[in-house]
């Protein structure tokens, strides 16, 4: 018996090996729920077209992986920054599960960063529609369905760059920021309707996409990237980056009844980052 038996998730994000959105599904499953999991399963347009993103096959695997586990799952192509495509999971879900009680809006961009007057008028638009607008849409097509069941739990995932602005962050950083303050507007909204919304805010992760960061602080500091990890683990008292698993354990958390006083909280996974100074 598990403390999700009978729930339902979606978890967005999921097609990247190795990344939260995965460990976060499979954590979910763990735990008794049934899960619905997407990506964006393409590649962006034009100046964007470099960002790697999660791809279809992989999405389907960890849908089996799932199912593996006794769990029912249900795979979806979406792109979080159309709507319609939020509204369609969102009603297949509800048509072949009935309900949907937990939601974690993990799928995000990091394309903006760099230096401040040399991030692409693109790429900050980007990172805003992705980040922002496409956690917006999330809620707004989740909540409704949440109210008729009595309830649920929401988890935006924001980032220590989300509580401090960092350099050469400058889109990015302004849109984890602005998570957090849409996560803190909605939870004091809908807690007396118990739905529970929080934020998590993770520092290093060793993920695909946290591999992909170490190349881009290599590219600026004229370093490799072991060099660019050697240097971030040393801002981590722990002395490591985090794993994916790490982060779901906390999701996990929030989701579950073990979270059931927390509301409108931006929570540090960091290992101590947050807190360090050289």
């Amino acid at each position: 018996m598990g403390t999700l038996d009978g729930k339902v998730a979606i978890v967005t994000g999921v097609g990247r090996p190795d990344g939260i959105g995965e460990a976060t599904a499979l954590k979910m499953a763990e735990e008794g729920a049934n899960v619905v999991i997407s990506d964006i399963c393409r590649t962006y347009e034009g100046d964007m077209s470099w960002y790697p993103l999660g791809g279809w096959e992989y999405l389907e695997s960890v849908a089996k992986k799932i199912e593996d586990m006794g769990r029912k799952a249900k795979a979806f192509k979406v792109d979080i920054t159309k709507k319609d495509e939020i509204e369609e999971m969102v009603k297949e879900t509800v048509k072949v599960f009935n309900r949907i009680d937990i939601l974690v809006n993990n799928a995000g961009s990091g394309v903006g960063v760099g230096p401040f007057l040399d991030i692409p008028e693109a790429a900050w638009d980007k990172t805003m529609e992705v980040n922002v607008k496409g956690t917006f849409y999330c809620m707004r097509a989740v909540i409704p369905e949440m109210l008729k069941v009595g309830g649920g739990r929401i988890i935006n995932l924001s980032s220590t760059a989300g509580l401090m602005g960092p350099a050469e962050y400058g889109a990015y950083s302004p849109s984890k920021f602005a998570i957090i303050g849409m996560t803190q507007t909605v939870a004091l909204e809908y807690a007396p309707k118990n739905i529970l919304i929080n934020a998590v805010c993770p520092h290093f992760v060793e993920t695909s996409m946290g591999r992909d960061e170490y190349q881009y602080i290599a590219m600026l500091n004229g370093i490799t990237p072991e060099e660019a990890r050697e240097k971030s683990i040393k801002t981590i008292p722990i002395g490591r980056p985090a794993t994916g698993r790490d982060i779901a354990d906390v999701i996990y958390f929030l989701a579950s009844p073990l979270g059931s006083y927390m509301v409108g909280q931006a929570v540090p996974i960091t290992g101590g980052g947050e807190i360090w100074s050289p």
